[in-house]
């Protein structure tokens, strides 16, 4: 009998179940379906086409950007015992030629091209005489000409689906926007294919963003703090930025190493090949490396300087915590990011057009930043997700405070227009502050009106101010003007007293500074990132033993030592204490080959412990744990929400669905606006809106987008308190509802 999915998933991959909608993407795709997949990044994507590929007939055909990522995913389906291999230029002729070979004789399941080699007229003549199981795109934002990655081969793949009509095809990204997932449908021709969101949350991510003050200096302290012997990543703007950075951290003891398109490619691919194979090493980059990185177990991704835009930032801190183990996405950001990246993306010539949309996209970036609430929610929110507060980032940890700074806006507003809106914050809150510069004085800004009036604030709040009025849409930065800033129509609103505004408190840096040493005194030792897991010193000891063993295996098989086992796979076995085979099939991660390759040596080294220290007290590991409650949840949620949409067709009252249910109207409200988010229902079914009224939201809410806002509040002030936050959500997801079906049509 032929193996069935989850046979596969257990003999090759050594995982006990399927994980969200893996299972759903499988089925469909086996069974000859096409399918368009978003998945976050560590969510299983590539098991969606490697497991259909294994049982279908034939081969399956995958499209890579990068050969790294290439090589890198055969190396670990190899060692898995699965039949892969990849053709690329990196391969010299005898070898491609033995590859080919494999490929006439049906020894191959899986074959990783790059999609200028799948266009060649003779490969694509390859193709044709073979028999072929599926095609699968992979990093399919890469078609996009919004995209971040944009690849112009990419648009040729269309061809696939004229070429072969019967031939299941399957397109996966982990990050797409609305105009990225119009493009995937339309220019890859998958109007027809099955879309499988899984959403974009990454829940083992912690999002940390500082305001920037000595940003070298705040990256060290992190790492050193946080991070000391992880891998890890430093995003940086330029090469220079990226080879100084390198040099300070190697000086500071962080074993680091540069990467960045001005190095010659055998210099990048030695940065990138001790990156993957080496524990504990930090690499410096521009946004140059990334794509083919597909290291498990990097714990870190921070930013010194700020990405164009979320989908980007989405992408680069998804390299973190692949392997579902906490990891860190912290970034350092400022006013002068603000000021060089508006410089940079500043609409001029024929790419204004283009140029303007990367703006409200960098808008949304900076509002993500200057966010007083849970970044996860902003974060998802821009992909059109909602989410409760996560309990896992800066501002659900330690949340920050809030007064009502609409006076302060209103004397920094003032100052801006009294001094002509040409200069910049550091000049404007000298003028604040009642400072006597030689510019203060050259301009005669001392005779001004708001000369002084800012003292009761420190410059560290205004700076901090300046900031959230940017991010809020009321001042924008001239790109022109050397970093002056202007007063926009939302900041008059302010002005004359229409509009309130949140003033965060900025803490002072000497505060900050007695904090965080506090801090340190109280932080318990930890041995890494498995310190939050290890609970006895003979844990600790077991898992630095199985990690020896690894680095040995690697190095004499010439592997990055997570193709052995993934770092979650050997806390598996310290936490587990397996004792025979079938125990160690037990631990997450140990399929059949892998057992029989490493089995008896790794039970050997166990055994050896429990001799000499004890074996303890076998136990689960909490991550897996946390997986599964959260796949129940998210299940869950979706069978309460349907059974709610079931009540309302039956009753026709939210009042009645709350009362037969037992729960709050809010609650019900919340499951009818998902279903308005899926087309399931109406807004005019949820709440009596005349068609005036939801335009009138509509556009507002579609203002406010434009200029990258995506918190409700602005608009609900907007519209002067006219409509409920639930009819605001509501009518939010009909515009999400009808935007899906129309690329859907297109």
């Amino acid at each position: 009998m032929s193996q069935t999915p989850l046979d596969v998933l257990r003999s090759v991959y050594g995982y006990k179940s399927f994980v969200g909608l893996q299972e759903g993407v499988i089925n469909h795709v086996t069974g000859g379906g096409d399918a368009l997949v978003f998945m976050p990044t560590g969510g299983g994507k590539s098991l969606c086409y490697q497991i259909p590929a294994m049982i279908r007939q034939g081969v399956g055909v995958i499209v890579s950007p990068l050969i790294a990522l290439m090589r890198d995913q055969v190396g670990a389906l190899t060692r898995n015992g699965a039949r892969a291999a990849c053709l690329n230029s990196s391969l010299s002729t005898s070898e491609a030629w033995e590859v080919e070979r494999r490929l006439g004789r049906g020894e191959l399941d899986l074959l990783y091209v790059a999609p200028e080699r799948i266009m060649m007229p003779g490969f694509m003549s390859v193709l044709e005489r073979l028999d072929i199981a599926l095609f699968a795109i992979d990093e399919a934002h890469c078609v996009s000409q919004w995209g971040h990655d944009f690849r112009p081969e990419y648009l040729q793949l269309a061809v696939l689906k004229e070429k072969f009509p019967q031939i299941p095809r399957i397109a996966l990204t982990a990050t797409a926007d609305g105009p990225t997932r119009a493009d995937i449908l339309t220019r890859l021709h998958f109007q027809d294919a099955r879309i499988f969101s899984a959403g974009f949350d990454r829940p083992n991510i912690r999002y940390i963003v500082v305001p920037k003050n000595r940003g070298r200096e705040q990256l060290l302290e992190f790492i050193e703090n946080e991070h000391k012997g992880d891998s890890g990543i430093v995003y940086r703007m330029s090469r220079k930025k990226v080879e100084e950075t390198c040099q300070w951290l190697n000086a500071k003891g962080i074993e680091s190493l540069p990467y960045h398109a001005g190095l010659d490619k055998r210099s990048r691919d030695a940065s990138q090949d001790a990156f993957m194979r080496k524990e504990g090493l930090v690499m410096v980059a521009t946004v140059a490396f990334g794509m083919g990185v597909d290291k498990p177990d990097v714990r870190f991704v921070a930013h010194l300087d700020p990405p164009k835009s979320l989908e980007a930032y989405h992408q680069e801190t998804g390299r973190a915590g692949r392997d579902g183990l906490p990891a860190d996405a912290w970034m350092s950001f400022g006013m002068g990011d603000m000021m060089v990246m508006r410089k940079i993306i500043a609409p001029d010539g024929d790419a204004a057009g283009r140029k303007r949309i990367e703006l409200q996209k960098f808008n949304a970036l900076t509002g993500f930043c200057e966010a007083i609430s849970c970044r996860r929610q902003i974060l998802l929110g821009y992909f059109g997700e909602t989410h409760e507060p996560c309990g896992n980032c800066d501002l659900c940890l330690n949340p920050v405070e809030t007064v009502d700074g609409t006076v302060a806006a209103q004397m920094a507003l003032s100052c801006v227009f009294r001094t002509g809106q040409r200069f910049g914050a550091a000049h404007l809150i000298n003028v604040l502050i009642g400072k006597h510069t030689k510019p203060v004085l050259q301009w005669g800004h001392d005779e001004v009106s708001t000369f002084g009036i800012g003292q009761e604030h420190s410059i560290n709040q205004w700076r901090g101010l300046y900031r959230q009025l940017i991010a809020d849409g009321s001042l924008e930065i001239d790109p022109e003007g050397f970093g002056s800033l202007r007063l926009t129509q939302r900041a008059w609103e302010i002005l004359k007293g229409g509009r309130t505004f949140a003033m965060r408190l900025e803490s002072e840096p000497e505060k900050k500074e007695r904090t965080r040493k506090r801090e340190r005194r109280e932080r318990k030792p930890k041995t890494g990132w498995a310190g939050e897991f290890l609970q006895t010193p003979e844990e600790t000891r077991l898992f630095d033993v199985l990690r020896d063993l690894r680095r040995k295996l690697a190095e004499e098989e010439g592997a990055p030592p997570y193709q052995v086992f993934q770092d979650k796979t050997l806390l598996g076995m310290a936490l587990l204490k397996p004792r025979t085979e079938e125990d160690l099939l037990a631990v997450t991660g140990v399929g059949q080959s892998k057992l029989e390759k490493y089995g008896a040596l790794f039970l050997e080294a166990l055994a050896a412990q429990y001799d000499e220290h004890g074996r303890g007290e076998p136990r689960a590991v909490p991550g897996e744990e946390k997986v599964e409650a959260e796949v129940r949840k998210k299940a869950e949620r979706g069978e309460t929400a349907r059974k709610t949409l079931e009540l309302f067709h039956a009753l026709g009252s939210v009042e009645a669905v709350a009362a037969e249910r037992a729960l709050t109207p809010h609650t019900i409200y919340s499951h009818l606006i998902q279903a308005v988010g899926k087309g399931e229902l109406a807004v005019t079914d949820v709440f009596p809106l005349a068609p005036d009224a939801i335009r009138r939201v509509e556009k507002t809410l579609a203002s406010f987008k434009t200029r990258g806002i995506t918190a409700l509040k602005p608009v609900f002030e907007a519209l002067e308190g006219a409509f409920d936050y639930e009819v605001i959500r509501c009518v939010q997801s009909g515009m999400w509802a009808r935007g899906k079906k129309a690329v859907k049509r297109g």
